[in-house]
Formats: structure tokens, sequence, C-alpha cells
């Protein structure tokens, strides 16, 4: 597939209230260059991520930016074109990604993203599905085995708050499927006590 020159995508030039007009507009802007690593990806979808709403509301709150800027870092795509660097992909595979904050996002037609930071999306899931994961699981993955050095052996347990939310909720089914932790999980409405029930915790406490 060869990638047109122009595309469509949505920005902001001025850290406005998400309710004015303007706190979000569609633009039309070139292309992504794509470099040695990158991959070309023609987005199928996209996650909205509370880092989207800080980087809006930061990023030109005394200032109008020159050029407007993309949002959105979870993506699932098509990849059309690769960098002479890329190994592991081919173009036609369908990828998923967290993206990178200090590259256009993924609010837009088209996206290059490095390779390295890219897998091929799960063939069990829909594009609208696997665009929610990225972020969420490498968070939930960092926590538990950077962050806090669990062993997949150890017979512990694990108390993770806000059992119910993405992270969380990614958080469980990592430590039940690949850990003996016992996972204790917080949740205070029925439906959220039942879905982190479902997504594996051992106990739940009301936080």
């Amino acid at each position: 597939m060869t990638a047109p020159i122009k595309m469509k995508a949505i920005g902001f030039t001025q850290s406005l209230p998400i309710t004015d007009q303007d706190s979000l507009f569609e633009f039309e802007t070139d292309i992504p260059e794509v470099k040695d690593n990158d991959l070309l990806v023609k987005v199928s979808a996209t996650s909205i991520n509370p880092a989207d709403a800080k980087i809006r509301i930061r990023n030109a709150k005394d200032k109008t930016l020159e050029q407007p800027k993309v949002l959105g870092y979870d993506a699932v795509g098509e990849v059309i074109a690769k960098g002479s660097n890329v190994d592991g992909f081919e173009v036609g595979d369908r990828v998923y990604y967290a993206g990178d904050v200090t590259r256009m996002g993924a609010n837009a037609q088209y996206q290059a993203v490095d390779y390295r930071i890219t897998s091929h999306a799960p063939k069990s899931l829909s594009d609208e599905s696997a665009a929610v994961m990225p972020l969420a699981t490498l968070t939930a993955w960092e926590a538990l085995f950077d962050r806090l050095r669990i062993r997949p052996e150890e017979k512990k347990s694990l108390l993770i708050i806000g059992g119910a939310g993405g992270v969380g909720s990614v958080a469980i089914q990592l430590a039940k499927q690949l850990t003996k932790l016992t996972v204790i999980a917080t949740a205070s409405r029925p439906e959220t006590e039942q879905w982190v029930r479902d997504m594996g915790a051992d106990h739940v406490v009301n936080h």
C-alpha cells in the first residue's frame, strides 16, 4: 500500500477547557517521516488515556503552539511502510503499541512508531479492544516485575488498590497467570467487586 502525501489529524494549539469548541480540532498535515527504526501505521483504532488529558491541559497553557500537537498513544493499525533497520515486521502486519509522547500521536490517519516498542496485535481481540491494552498492560507489568520485582515462585500476598481500573484489572490477571501470589483487590460497588473477582482476585476489600 502506498501512503498519500497528506493526512487528516486531530490536535490542539492551546490548553483550553475540553468544553471549548477549539479545544481539539481537525486539520490536514503531512504524512509522518519514516525513520530507519520506524513503522508507518495506518491507524485503525486508538484510545484515550489520562496522559492525553494531562498533556492537553499542560502543554499550551500560556502559549499558542505553532503546529498543532496530536495526542493519542495507544493504537492499533496496519503497517504500510517500514524503515531500513526494522526487523520482525512486514508491510500488511496488524500491530499495536503505546507510542511515544515526544512524537505525533495516533489521533491521525497515519502514525510513525519505533518498531522496538511495537508488537503484533492479538488475533483474538478486535481493533477497539486491542487499542485499550498497551499502556495499561505495560504499566501493570512494570509495576509487578520491574518495580516490585516479584518472582513467579513467591507465595506472598499482593494488594491492588483500585482493582477494577484499567491497570488494576490487568495487574490482577498478570499476577494470577504468571505468579503464585494471593491477590487482594479493592472495589467499592457490587459490579466492580464482581469484575475484580472475574479478573481472578482471590479476595476483595471495600476501600
